[in-house]
This record gives structure tokens, C-alpha cells and sequence, in this order.
């Protein structure tokens, strides 16, 4: 039957009208109201539902008969009506929460705003997006805190649980973490009074105890390999793929950090009168913080010349080394080396390149061991000092750092063509 509104007012509480022509509407009556509802079965898990429209007679039928259309269409395009009316009240109750709390200057938005106003503004997206992880996640339990309430208690715990197992980077936190603080003090956001435990709590105590390795950690180890390694491996490289292949060169030709050599671009190469060059950016070197940063000048000799050359006519003026399938990054990611070199050792499952799965008999050893491996044996060669730090861009320290403004280009290049033949005796040996 259709609606009786004299049927609707007689109501007592505890009683209902089905509106029979009009699937799943009906009036159900409490002591104090009668309400409009929409009865269903969920598209989702196939139970029945029901969610309230309104109040009858401030709702009246042909306005509920709408209301029920529009629901009814929602319901047979798959939506889950009551689950989606929860989760909207749960929205507008945490927006609400939300919205009470800006009231309050937290911990949350203390760091935002030191990651939005100083790391976002001096940092490279990968050292952004690792300082928001490392200091939101982390810290998740302070979020809500107010800073003025944040206990010596409350640091220490923190940086005492996580540098348990990783020393390293609980220094990394507590520093962050220190100079987040400073950032909001030096703002004015929290009072002059508020004291930043990050900076006194366990103040160089938080060392290395070296790389995890099958749980256990392995100490410190400076590692530089030695001639004969060097020689294996050299050897060893047509077995890698021919990108890791070439970035292993270019790490003993060069003796360039990492980062730098995934960078390199083939607009950054030159042909100059004494030879070959490449020419970094000052922005992509670790040291571009420092006022005396410049950009780096490193001469293409040897294998490097010869690598460097057949990817510039592959790729141009683009970045010669880049990005794989699925990578955010534009050129391809430093930890693409690690991983190779992690499968070439002996006693881990895997292939390596096309070779079938051949080892590299070596002691473990990482691809900062070849920067290292470079400053040493230049030190071997008799290579002095100075232009052997220039050799891998590091600055002068100290007054020598301000005043001694030489470039080095020279020394450079006579320096890496020693070492570019020094490597390939060793590989004839």
C-alpha cells in the first residue's frame, strides 16, 4: 500500500510502515520521533542495512521519496550506504579534531615547518624525502605533544630505543631532531624557556658498531682493496651487467662519489685542449653546503674516457646513466651497484648479469671501498696530499681552505692518467 498519513501520526513507539511500492522505505517510530529510513541489502557483503533520511512530518513523503531515489541509485552503483555514512562521520570528526588542534603549536607541526622552511629548501628530493621518514616516523609518538611537554625522559627513550640497534642513525634522528627545535626557537614558535634535550642527550655516545649482517653486527671496517683484488675484479666486470659494469669504472677511473656518477649528463662533457672533461655542478656535490664549494673538474682518461664517449652517443646531452623501468628517479638509482656486487659474493643466491650466477672471490667490500681504494693507492703512487683530495673533491680545511684557491686541474689529470695505468698493469699481471 502506498503512504496513509493518518496511519503514520497513530505510530506508537516501536511500530513501522513499509511503504510497499516503494522498496525499502520506511517510517519507523520511537517514544520521541518517527524517521524516515532506507533499508538494504549491502552490494559489498550481501547483509541487510539500513540508514535514517530524515524526520517525518519536517521530512514529508514526496520529499522522502527523493531522498530515497537518490539512495537507492547509490546503493545499485555499489556503495556500501551506512559504511560510507560511518566513515564521513569519522572524516568530520577528525577534521574537526583537527581543526581544534591548529589551536595548539604540536610537535607535528614544529617539524613540518622545519622540513618545509630549512631541509626542503637545502636538501635533494631523495634527502628530503628520507628526513620526513626518519623524523615523522620515528617520532610518531610526540606528534601530538606539545613541545613545552616534551621530558628529557621522552628523548633519551627514543634515541635510546632506536640507537640499540642502529647507533647511526639515532644520531642522525637526535641531530634533526635538535635542529628542528633550534629552527622553532630561533622563530620565535615556542617559548625562549623551552629546553631542547636533543642537544644534550647522549651526546657522543651513539657509535657505529659496524653493517648488520645475518642479525649480527660486523664493526667498523674501513675497507681498501688490494691489488690483486683490484686486478679480480676489473676482470670480474664484463660479468656484471654493462651499467653496473660502467659505474664500477667509472668509481676506479674517476674515484667520484656515488651519487655524483649516476648524476653525470653528457652536456656536462667537454673536449678541451689538454684532453677530456667532466665538469659537476656545484649543486650536485656533498659539499655544496659549504661556501667554498665549487664545481668539480674531472679529466676523462682511460676506460672512463672510453665509456663515457659510447654513452654520449647513445644518450647525448641527457644523463648517461638512465633511469630503469619504475624508477621515480630520472637517472638510474645509486643502490643498483650495491645490489650487483651484493650478488657476486660468494654464499648469496642469485645471477649476475648474463653469467650464470658466477662469484667474485673476494673479501665483502661495498662501492665506496673503490673511492677509497683510489685515495690510497694515489698515496701508494707517492701522489701528494693535496692534489690527491682534490683528485676526489674534497676541500681544504682550515686557513688552507680559504686562502689556497688553486683548481688543481693539472695535477688532476696527470694524477688519474697514472692511476688509469697503474690499474691496467695490475690487470696484465
Amino acid at each position: 500500500m502506498g503512504f496513509d498519513a493518518k496511519k503514520a501520526k497513530a505510530l506508537a513507539a516501536g511500530e513501522h510502515i513499509i511503504v510497499d511500492d516503494v522498496p525499502g522505505l520506511r517510517l519507523v517510530a520511537t517514544a520521541t520521533r518517527k524517521t524516515w529510513t532506507y533499508r538494504y541489502k549491502s552490494p559489498i557483503d550481501g547483509r541487510m542495512r539500513q540508514v535514517a533520511m530524515g524526520q517525518w512530518p519536517e521530512m514529508a513523503y514526496p520529499k522522502a521519496l527523493g531522498v530515497w531515489d537518490e539512495l537507492r541509485a547509490r546503493r545499485d552503483a555499489g556503495e556500501d550506504l551506512a559504511k560510507e555514512k560511518k566513515r564521513a562521520g569519522a572524516v568530520a570528526k577528525a577534521r574537526a579534531h583537527l581543526k581544534e588542534a591548529e589551536s595548539f603549536y604540536t610537535v607535528e607541526r614544529l617539524i613540518e615547518d622545519y622540513l618545509q622552511g630549512h631541509v626542503e629548501r637545502h636538501r635533494k628530493p631523495k634527502g628530503q624525502k628520507e628526513t620526513r621518514r626518519l623524523m615523522m616516523g620515528y617520532a610518531d609518538f610526540l606528534l601530538p605533544m606539545l613541545p613545552e611537554d616534551v621530558k628529557r625522559s621522552h628523548a633519551f627513550t627514543l634515541i635510546e630505543q632506536v640507537g640499540a640497534k642502529t647507533p647511526v642513525l639515532a644520531n642522525t634522528l637526535r641531530t634533526e631532531l635538535g635542529a628542528a627545535w633550534d629552527y622553532a626557537l630561533d622563530a620565535g614558535r615556542i617559548s625562549d624557556d623551552t629546553p631542547n634535550w636533543w642537544r644534550l642527550i647522549l651526546k657522543g655516545k651513539l657509535r657505529s658498531k659496524g653493517k648488520i649482517v645475518n642479525g649480527e653486527h660486523q664493526g667498523v671496517k674501513l675497507r681498501v682493496l688490494q691489488k690483486w683484488e683490484v686486478s679480480a675484479l676489473v676482470r670480474f666486470l664484463p660479468n656484471f651487467s654493462s651499467l653496473v659494469d660502467d659505474l664500477c669504472t667509472m668509481y676506479l677511473w674517476t674515484g667520484c662519489r656515488g651519487a655524483e656518477i649516476v648524476q653525470m649528463m653528457g652536456q656536462e662533457v667537454t673536449q678541451e685542449a689538454d684532453g677530456w672533461w667532466w665538469t659537476i655542478p656545484r649543486e650536485k656535490l656533498k659539499m655544496a653546503r659549504l661556501d667554498m664549494a665549487m664545481d668539480l673538474r674531472v679529466p676523462m682518461v682511460g676506460r672512463a674516457l672510453v665509456l663515457v664517449r659510447r654513452r654520449m652517443a647513445a644518450y647525448g646531452a641527457g644523463y648517461l646513466f638512465p633511469s630503469q623501468l619504475g624508477s621515480e628517479l630520472p637517472h638510474v638509482d645509486q643502490k643498483v651497484v650495491g645490489v650487483a656486487i651484493w650478488a657476486s659474493r660468494p654464499g648469496t643466491a642469485g645471477r649476475v648479469g648474463a653469467n650464470g650466477g658466477l662469484k667474485l672471490e673476494m673479501e665483502p667490500w661495498a662501492p665506496h671501498d673503490l673511492r677509497r681504494t683510489v685515495r690510497t693507492t694515489l698515496a701508494a703512487l707517492a701522489c701528494p696530499d693535496g692534489v690527491a683530495e682534490a683528485v676526489l673533491g674534497h676541500l681544504p680545511s682550515g686557513i688552507a681552505g680559504v686562502y689556497n684557491r688553486h683548481t688543481y686541474d693539472k695535477e688532476r689529470r696527470e694524477w688519474l692518467t697514472r692511476l688509469s695505468a697503474h690499474w691496467e698493469q695490475l690487470v696484465l699481471q
